[in-house]
């Protein structure tokens, strides 16, 4: 078994024990299993997965911290929301809000990279909320 911890600025959003945890980082998709090396990585936008009794819950994350050290995994997470939490309506205006205004943006104007991520988020948000 590995101890998961989620933890964001709000609140501590899961501590319990799990099988498996899947996310995204810096270098691409990594898995985690109990017995796993102890690492420090960068998290980005994108979803991270548990499972625990032979069910996998989703998580929608903005990035973050991921460490791992003795069986215990904790993420350190800018934002996270569980599939079921998200609300796919306001998701769905953000994409739109994002693409439009990288529509009538360069790629070398200062707000162009944050409208980027704003897209991103909003893309991962809706991926993951389709998971339910």
């Amino acid at each position: 078994m590995l101890h998961l911890e989620v933890i964001t600025p709000e609140r501590v959003m899961l501590s319990e024990d799990v099988d498996m945890v899947e996310a995204r980082g810096a270098l691409g998709e990594f898995g985690i299993l109990p017995g796993h090396i102890n690492f420090l990585t960068s998290i980005v936008p994108g979803e991270v997965r548990y499972m625990t009794d032979g069910k996998t819950r989703h998580l929608a994350t903005s990035g973050g911290f991921a460490e791992v050290v003795a069986d215990k995994v904790t993420f350190l997470l800018e934002t996270a929301e569980f599939a079921e939490e998200i609300d796919v309506d306001r998701a769905r205006r953000a994409k739109e809000k994002a693409e439009s205004a990288l529509k009538a943006l360069s790629s070398d104007e200062k707000d162009y990279k944050l409208f980027e991520l704003a897209l991103l988020r909003a893309i991962t948000r809706i991926s993951t909320a389709s998971k339910m």
